[in-house]
């Protein structure tokens, strides 16, 4: 089991106050924030600042030795076992377009199912506090800080109209 994250847990009851206070929690050099929210919400997304995932860069390289996996073994096949039909070549490379294209999509797929599940298990969010009013209708932001920071956490947090704040060690 994952220990747990210290931190300020913050209740927030509207959307913009939360959003304001996640901005100026960014500005203040937080930037492991953890926002929980009954729906989704674009004024959240776009306080939080969710960096592009990786994951796109294992369906592209993924992708990318799919399609060079199928062209290599469609030539190898063709060279290793010759139907010479009407003069063509033996390695017609438009013939195999199709083998390239369909283990580029498989192998590309694969990567994405993969990179999704290895890089969700990377960032748990195990060990961080929740309450079951993020599901319903409050706004849940949490900071992991230290000791001494703390504080200054928690006043920013109820100057932005938090309804609950609450330590967690």
């Amino acid at each position: 089991m994952a220990a747990s994250v210290s931190g300020v847990l913050a209740h927030f009851a509207h959307v913009d106050a939360a959003a304001d206070a996640i901005r100026e929690l960014k500005a203040t050099g937080h930037k492991d924030l953890t926002v929980y929210c009954a729906a989704h919400n674009h004024e959240l997304e776009a306080a939080v600042g969710d960096p592009i995932s990786p994951v796109r860069l294992w369906t592209l390289f993924a992708g990318l030795t799919g399609c060079a996996a199928g062209f290599s073994l469609a030539i190898w096949m063709s060279s290793d076992w010759p139907l010479l039909v009407g003069g063509k070549p033996i390695t017609a490379i438009p013939s195999f377009v199709v083998i390239g294209f369909e283990l580029t999509i498989l192998f590309g797929s694969l990567a994405t199912v993969l990179g999704v599940i290895i890089l969700s298990a990377m960032k748990s969010l195990k060990g961080r506090p929740y309450h079951p009013k993020f599901s319903d209708d409050h706004i849940g932001v949490f900071v992991p800080c230290r000791a001494d920071q703390a504080a200054a956490v928690e006043q920013l947090l109820t100057g932005h109209g938090s309804v609950e704040v609450t330590r967690d060690a």
